[in-house]
Parts: structure tokens; sequence; C-alpha cells
């Protein structure tokens, strides 16, 4: 690896913004205790098969646990970012503040959203402050995530999925007497009170975050290990009753997500007794209250190639399925079936899992052909009109 950066290899001309910032080298770098995603052995989660044959296969990992413990792991513990996955999380850093201010449900639940940017959404995220204050946001500009018709809307930061959880932060900051001039960077005071929730929902006091990187709305997020992750959506369920975030979640599901959002849809399908939030690349965590698993459960699936809704919907549906939560199929996919891996679910729940079933009964069959081929191409071959046979070779 080269260490003087003239000698490095780059797109931008010397000297110009730009020109000596990482990274350094095309091929990537290589850094003690850092996984990229090429070292990690990722197993199969679920795959798309048509007639049997796998034609799409995804790969991820998952993993339970059970207060602090890990009683499953399937793809590897491997570390990742928990992006807006952990803004349940993140709120915690200010759920007392915001109590006390008297904010109602609504604006509690919008501060944990990825939202879709729907009328509703906006509408509840900008209540949060002032219309003074709305200059503050510094989320980027964005579309809705989900419009139907022609784009006709111009970019706005209330727009973007994360507007509703900076509003909140604007409002708790003033509050606490913290500048808000700045208040993205992890040089920020809230940054350390939430990395000592995150201590606290582990039971380790000496945990430190490997990387600490800008996501995409500009807010800090830190690495974990999807164990690590899975043991904090297990403590959410545990400490559902030390703070609103939990009854705000399942009170205004819609406001989470949004219209056919996986997050929403699995809140609304368990009734009170979880609260699911997705993360972008990959992530969704599931927290949830079950008889089996007194200490709360916590599940995080990661798909390893990015966000896949669909693909981490049949997911979803498998292990929630077993749980005794019946979660609806997504859409049908297209002349193709959703085949789940088993191990996606410990092995006290794998027989349970062969009747989580991922389609419906009004779903045709669309990846087979009404006839059988052999005997079709059969009788083809028989009355080949191309043949030249009994025609006396005539042309």
């Amino acid at each position: 690896m080269r260490g003087d950066s003239e000698e490095r290899p780059s797109s931008v001309s010397p000297g110009r913004p730009g020109s000596s910032i990482f990274p350094t080298n095309p091929l990537g770098q290589s850094f003690e205790g850092i996984a990229t995603g090429r070292d990690v052995e990722w197993e199969p989660l679920v795959d798309f098969r048509r007639m049997d044959i796998s034609e799409n296969t995804i790969h991820g990992a998952i993993s339970w646990a059970h207060g602090t413990e890990i009683i499953h792991s399937f793809g590897g513990n491997v570390l990742v970012y928990g992006r807006s996955m952990m803004k349940p999380l993140m709120m915690k850093t200010f759920a007392d503040v915001l109590e006390r201010e008297g904010i109602t449900w609504e604006q509690k639940a919008i501060s944990c959203s990825s939202h879709n940017g729907d009328t509703e959404h906006v509408a509840t995220a900008q209540s949060l402050l002032s219309e003074s204050e709305w200059g503050l946001m510094q989320c980027p500009l964005d579309v809705p995530l989900i419009q139907f018709g022609r784009q006709v809307r111009r970019p706005r930061r209330w727009f973007h999925t994360c507007s509703g959880e900076h509003a909140a932060m604007l409002k708790a900051l003033r509050i606490m007497g913290i500048n808000r001039a700045g208040y993205t960077l992890p040089n920020s005071p809230w940054f350390n009170k939430y990395l000592d929730v995150l201590r606290g929902i582990m039971n380790n006091p000496d945990w430190e975050p490997t990387r600490v990187a800008k996501d995409g709305c500009g807010l800090p997020t830190v690495s974990n290990t999807v164990d690590e992750l899975a043991i904090m959506f297990s403590g959410i369920a545990r400490e559902k009753d030390e703070d609103w975030i939990w009854e705000a979640m399942n009170m205004h599901p819609d406001l989470i997500g949004g219209f056919n959002r996986l997050d929403s849809t699995c809140i609304k399908a368990g009734k009170g007794k979880l609260i699911a939030k997705e993360g972008a690349d990959g992530l969704l965590g599931l927290s949830i209250i079950h008889p089996d698993w007194e200490n709360g459960l916590g599940i995080v699936i990661k798909i390893a190639h990015g966000w896949n809704s669909q693909a981490t919907w049949y997911v979803a549906r498998a292990v929630l399925g077993v749980l005794g939560i019946k979660l609806r199929n997504p859409y049908p996919l297209h002349r193709q079936k959703a085949f789940i891996v088993p191990r996606v679910v410990p092995v006290k729940y794998t027989s349970s899992l062969e009747h989580v079933v991922t389609w419906d009964e009004w779903d045709p069959d669309r990846d087979r052909f009404s006839i059988d081929w052999k005997e079709y191409n059969a009788s083809v071959v028989k009355n080949d009109p191309f043949s030249n046979e009994g025609d006396g070779g005539a042309n």
C-alpha cells in the first residue's frame, strides 16, 4: 500500500478538492478487525425458484438474542452499520426530555420513523418545530419515497425519510440547552449520551464502536455486529415500559414507514407484541414479546447485497410465523416461488417453519406450462409440417 498521497492513483486532479482523501486504492484496504463483504461467508437465507431451479439466491446473516445471550446465529457475526434501524434506540437518548415537553403520540412515533414522505408524515414532522426553526434542519433535500403517478414535487428536507428524527432531535436539544449548530456531528454533546444508551442496553460498559460514519441523512451511524444489534433489540422489548418508544410505534405504525412498508406491516401483524424497524442497505430489526423468551427476543436480519424488501419480507414472515405471529406474504413474485432456508430459525422451530407457506392459494402457478413439454414435443416430431417425408422429396 502506498503511503505517499502524491503517489496514490486518483480520479481527481492533483491539488483539487478530494485528491488526497480516502479511499486510496481501488482494490480496497484492509484494517485489523474489520472484515469486508468479500471476507464474510454469507449464508443463503431465501431463494427464488422457477420450476425447482434457483434463479436468485439471497444471502445474508440473521441473529436471535434472548436478553444478552445469542440463542441462534446464521450467516456470520458480521460487522455492519445500524443505519436507520437504530432510531428507536437513538430516541431513547431524548425520550425523557421529549416526554416532559408533552409531545403527542404522533410526534413520538414520527421521531422513530423512516417515513415515505406522505402528507401525514410531513405534517407530523413539521409540527415538532416552530416554523422559525425549520431552517435548522440539516437532513438532505429529497422527494417522497413512494409516489403514485408522475413526479411533480420539488425536493424538500421534509420529504426526506429521516425528517421526523431530525425534527425531534432539534426540539430535544433546545430543551437540553445544547447548541443546535453542528447537531449532525459526532462531537455534539448528545452523541456520547447515545453511546451510553447502547452500552447500557448491551450491558457492556466498555464497548466502543469500531467505526463512526456519516449516515445518509448526515447523522452519525456506528458500527455493530449483527449479534450486538440483536441484543439491543432484545433490550427494547425488555425495557418497553421504561419509556414511550414501544407504545408510540405500536399506536401509529403507519407513521413509522407507511403504505406497504415492511416495518409498518410487521408492527400491525404483531398486535402490540412487537416493534420492527427497517434500516438502509438490508437491515430489519424485530423486538418481540413472546412467552418462550421472557427476557425479550431480538431478531436482526441483514441482507448481504443491500435492501431487498421482498426477500427480507419472506424471511421476516418465516421467523414471525414460527413464533405464532402471522405476517402476510409480500406481493407475489413474477413466475417464481420463494423458498426459505431452514437455518434462519433455531432448530426447535424447524418443523413449524414447514407450515409458514411463502405463497398464497390465489397465487397462480405461473412458472409452469399447462402442458407436458415432452408429450407435446413428441407429437410435433411425429407430425412435423417441415419434414420432407411423404412428399416424394419435392421442394
